[in-house]
């Protein structure tokens, strides 16, 4: 029977300090993501879904309305882990590098415009959500995406790249509501070129989302 389990982080709670606070992260970790790990454990017997990976549980109840809980969850539980990973406390943020940086400057003109639209989706999603870079496959055309609540593109069979959570509680302990700065910082000091660039060629690099 499947059990889903809480990852640990890539980094210890005050890696990313002074960007995102240890707070956020025993908040944001220990308590958001963790609850979406036990509900969706709570609601996978007799579903039929026991057995499946958390990729395959999301594909199964995606546009379900009847199994609407359980997709969001799940999905909350995939985001969660994606986000983690496209973060790092060393050398994170500024312009991609490896084959991305070809990519983004090929497919948006310029780092410049991938970041203004980037930005733009995050900050345009209204209420909770989710900022995306995704490909139509791997190794494919590179555009930017917004989801609401618990949306992913996996449910819409793009490959995503890079995330930035712009639910409230990523980011109101550090920036109360100021998620323009946020998101800056995201991107200025944080981002994880070299996990986005294994998850555009469709490495698991070493971690199950």
């Amino acid at each position: 029977m499947s059990n889903i389990t809480l990852p640990e982080l890539p980094y210890a709670k005050d890696a990313l300090e002074p960007h995102i606070s240890a707070e956020t992260l025993e908040y944001h970790h220990d308590k958001h993501h963790n609850a979406y790990v036990t509900k969706l454990n709570d609601l996978l017997p007799g579903s039929g879904l026991e057995d499946k990976t958390l990729p395959e549980i999301i594909l199964a109840t995606a546009n379900d309305d009847s199994k609407q809980g359980m997709f969001n969850q799940a999905a909350q539980v995939w985001n969660h882990t994606f986000y983690w990973n496209c973060m790092t406390p060393t050398n994170g943020g500024g312009e991609p590098t490896g084959d991305l940086k070809a990519k983004i400057e090929e497919d948006f003109g310029s780092y410049d415009k991938f970041r203004e639209e980037f930005k733009n989706a995050a900050l345009t999603q209204f209420g909770s959500g989710w900022a995306w870079l995704v490909a139509d496959k791997v190794g494919g055309k590179l555009s930017i995406a917004k989801t609401p609540n618990a949306g992913t593109p996996l449910a819409n069979g793009q490959v995503a790249v890079l995330t930035c959570d712009v639910w409230e509680h990523a980011y109101y302990v550090d920036y109360r509501n100021r998620r323009p700065d946020y998101v800056d910082t995201f991107l200025d000091k944080l981002v994880n070129w070299d996990y986005a660039n294994a998850k555009y060629k469709g490495q698991d690099a070493g971690v199950e989302a």
